[in-house]
């Protein structure tokens, strides 16, 4: 089985989630070659997921509007947590064969390499909370929808995020901080990070790689 992976650049939450989508209805009708790995980035977004909590979103509306930042419901499990510029988007539209946390630790396991390689070693999966931990803060957050064992949604790893845009939110429903990969960087004297695409570049042969063995 060989798995693709594609670039999407910018692209709005709404559309991303139509493409995973239409991908999965071939993936059920039986067209194995419609796996695919999608990576993009999204214009301001804050979902919510199944078990949301609206109160999570502690921004009122026009505070939200002026930061043109939509809100938009998501059918992946988790609370509420905030998609921009920064932020590598990683969807998996892939049939999950070895269990979800199995899954969930392999794509970990290769945003943590990537971290290390760029400078910001000791990143780690972490079950529950569940997502990418470093120095006790969240660096990427993970949410997924399976339906017939078939994953739509997926990663969120945190590159290069206005730290004030978290405000806007409780992330995840959690008081504990987040952190970008450059914030990590310039922790530790190093220089911003790289454009959201060179780590995207760096991280998609790894992943399909992994799903077509």
């Amino acid at each position: 089985m060989t798995v693709g992976w594609t670039w999407l650049g910018r692209i709005d939450h709404a559309s991303a989630v139509a493409r995973m989508e239409a991908s999965r209805e071939r993936v059920l009708a039986g067209d194995a070659g419609a796996q695919a790995l999608l990576l993009c980035e999204h214009p301001p977004t804050i979902t919510l997921g199944k078990s949301a909590d609206r109160g999570h979103v502690v921004a009122p509306p026009d505070v939200l509007a002026a930061r043109g930042v939509t809100l938009s419901d998501a059918s992946r499990g988790g609370d509420v947590t905030y998609h921009g510029p920064g932020q590598l988007m990683i969807y998996p539209v892939v049939r999950v064969r070895r269990g979800v946390v199995a899954f969930l630790e392999g794509i970990a396991g290769v945003i943590a390499d990537v971290a290390r390689e760029l400078g910001v070693p000791g990143a780690a999966w972490q079950r529950e909370p569940a997502g990418v931990w470093w120095d006790g803060m969240k660096l990427a957050a993970c949410g997924l929808h399976l339906r017939r064992q078939v994953a739509i949604h997926g990663w969120a790893f945190d590159v290069a995020t206005p730290p004030e845009m978290w405000q806007l939110i409780v992330p995840c429903g959690l008081a504990t901080p987040v952190i970008s990969l450059d914030r990590a960087r310039r922790a530790r004297g190093l220089a911003s990070a790289p454009p959201v695409e060179d780590i995207a570049t760096a991280i998609g042969p790894r992943l399909v790689s992994l799903w077509s063995q």
